[in-house]
């Protein structure tokens, strides 16, 4: 299941957090920094980094057992008109998991405006990737077939 198409099931909150998540750095970061009206926020959490147990299932469907772990930050941001965003994403970048908690808040202030101005674009340059991938992943495919040889 893509991200979008996982994004897509969810409630719209969370799928508005599943589509900041999967965007990279940069791409919010640039969002960010075009965005016109700049709330006044204070960070009330972090950002800070930990770590986090990863389970997993044999065969998706067995008993759970620990995989391992993996990096991830969290931010909480309040705006100067009282939203609180959350933010929790994979790795060790504050800046990003500070920014997803940002527009977490704009978010629950006015979902329209980002949707529009935000998400409708990541999720467009997340189907654009993700066609690019399949794309070059076909290129690569190899058709075996099976020569019959003499008469047998």
């Amino acid at each position: 299941m893509t991200a979008s198409s996982q994004a897509q099931s969810m409630e719209p909150r969370g799928a508005a957090l599943a589509t900041l998540n999967a965007a990279s750095a940069e791409d919010l970061k640039r969002h960010w920094t075009q965005w016109d009206a700049k709330p006044a926020y204070q960070l009330v959490r972090g950002p800070e980094t930990g770590l986090v147990m990863v389970r997993g299932r044999t065969g998706g469907g067995g008993a759970p057992f620990n995989l391992g772990e993996a990096t991830v930050t969290r931010a909480t941001a309040r705006l100067g008109t009282g939203e609180i965003g959350h933010a929790y994403c994979l790795g060790r970048d504050g800046q990003k998991a500070e920014i997803i908690a940002v527009f977490d808040a704009l978010w629950q202030r006015d979902s329209e405006l980002i949707e529009t101005g935000v998400l409708a674009p990541l999720r467009a340059a997340a189907v654009a990737a993700d066609q690019k991938c399949r794309e070059e992943t076909a290129a690569t495919k190899v058709d075996f077939f099976t020569m019959v040889r003499g008469e047998d």
